[in-house]
């Protein structure tokens, strides 16, 4: 098979961005080829210079059950977010959340929006939950209010993801209040997907919403944002029956004695939080102009990511978003394929911002593979 044929092929993609090794093999690339990866969407600020040597002082606890109801950590997280203890469920990352969300509607149906995260469709898949789809369409990806209003009838639970992966686009807050208005006469649960509500621009989070609305579950990670994925922590913030009854499908001591003990000193860290603000609200608004200005297609984003493609002309001459993957790989930079995010297919990419200097080596490479 030839490697064109490869690139347009859709089964076997890696699922998720950061899988440079694994793309690196498909494209016949050394393994010590060097890439910068521009697939995964984490603060380039982190992690905060004092995890490390902090989390050495805690090796100690490893010979220890963690506290099985984690009240240290969710009184911090209950603190950060003006709600109570009681409504805090802390997670192995925002994939278990997703998978606890999921699992208290199993053998039901979900309402899922398309393009966006896959793991809400695999976490239905494997509670059997019946799926249903709310399509954005492109160049905006903007959903009919009408059509999701519809659909969330007939659903018992609609899963939302904002600002939304991998669009970057958002809901307005007064379209998720007459989602919930709604939702609440039909009895559908809303869950809504938070995990970049820290690293967005413009973008008022959902919490005050779940005084007024108890059907309303949000779902949060901090990997993101302290760029800290490979210690897998997030949370949960619902009512105080809802997370209770989330965690009876939770296993026991499923977040390490390390991630529960670094929520309540990640969360104090403002400085990290005004310095990661501060860059965001620099390098967003830059790189949506650079890139609009090097001809490519750009989804208008108020996150840390931007989902583009060649423009009219540059398809016309040849270049797509495959043939872009595949020359960007080769110049050492990994963009994030979407072949995996279904209404997408491949036809776009994901590029993830990154520090000042990264994101102006990003467009040299894009100039060079556009031209």
């Amino acid at each position: 098979m030839s490697r064109q044929a490869t690139v347009h092929e859709a089964a076997d993609w890696p699922s998720h961005g950061g899988q440079a090794a694994a793309l690196l093999k498909r494209f016949g690339l050394p393994d010590d080829h060097v890439v910068d990866d521009v697939s995964a969407n984490l603060n380039p600020l982190g992690p905060p210079e004092w995890v490390a040597s902090w989390l050495v002082t805690r090796l100690g606890g490893l010979s220890r059950y963690p506290s099985p109801d984690y009240a240290s950590a969710r009184q911090a997280i209950a603190a950060h977010n003006g709600v109570q203890p009681a409504q805090v469920l802390l997670t192995n990352g925002g994939a278990e959340a997703i998978f606890l969300a999921t699992a208290l509607h199993a053998g039901g149906r979900a309402l899922l929006l398309a393009p966006s995260f896959g793991e809400y469709a695999r976490a239905c898949s494997a509670h059997r939950i019946e799926t249903a789809e709310n399509v954005l369409r492109e160049p905006h990806f903007a959903g009919e209010m009408a059509d999701l209003l519809e659909k969330a009838a007939n659903a018992d639970v609609v899963f939302l993801c904002r600002p939304n992966n991998p669009t970057g686009t958002l809901i307005p807050i007064d379209a998720v209040e007459t989602l919930l208005a709604h939702t609440r006469e039909t009895g559908t649960q809303v869950v809504v997907d938070e995990a970049f509500i820290d690293l967005s621009i413009g973008v008022e989070a959902l919490t005050p919403l779940l005084k007024r609305y108890g059907h309303l579950v949000l779902l949060r990670s901090m990997t993101k944002f302290y760029t800290l994925p490979g210690v897998r922590l997030g949370y949960v913030l619902a009512s105080e029956n809802i997370v209770a009854t989330m965690s009876h499908h939770q296993p026991p001591w499923s977040v390490n004695h390390l991630a529960a003990e670094l929520v309540a000193p990640l969360l104090a860290d403002s400085e990290f939080a005004r310095l990661t603000q501060q860059w965001l609200a620099s390098e967003q608004p830059r790189m949506g102009k650079a890139l609009l200005a090097l001809g490519l297609e750009v989804v208008p984003s108020h996150s840390c990511f931007f989902l583009v493609r060649p423009g009219v002309l540059q398809r016309e001459r040849g270049v797509t978003s495959a043939a872009l993957f595949e020359r960007m790989l080769y110049k050492g930079l990994l963009a994030r394929h979407t072949h995996s995010f279904k209404g997408l297919e491949g036809s776009w990419l994901r590029l993830a911002l990154r520090d000042e200097s990264a994101n102006n080596r990003l467009l040299k490479v894009l100039h060079d593979c556009l031209c």
